[in-house]
């Protein structure tokens, strides 16, 4: 599969069943994670947080933990 392809190209390559196929090992969490807590953002930020994490190939949960942790990394 090439790197980098536009949503056209991407399109086309999954239309075929053999690339829908899983490969490799499954990637598990490192830790259990503690139960949801509800954390409300202004429409604005949560706009650009969902940009952020498309750009990082991330869902948004994944993107604010890794934010989060990365400022608790910062701040120790």
């Amino acid at each position: 599969m090439p790197t980098e392809m536009t949503p056209d190209e991407e399109y086309e390559f999954y239309a075929k069943p053999e690339n829908r196929e899983l490969r490799g090992a499954p990637r598990r969490r490192k830790a259990n994670l503690a139960a949801p807590i509800p954390v409300r953002f202004s429409e604005a930020t949560m706009s650009e947080v969902k940009k952020r994490a498309q750009a990082d190939d991330r869902s948004v949960s994944a993107w604010i933990r890794h934010a989060v942790e990365a400022e608790l990394r910062r701040a120790a």
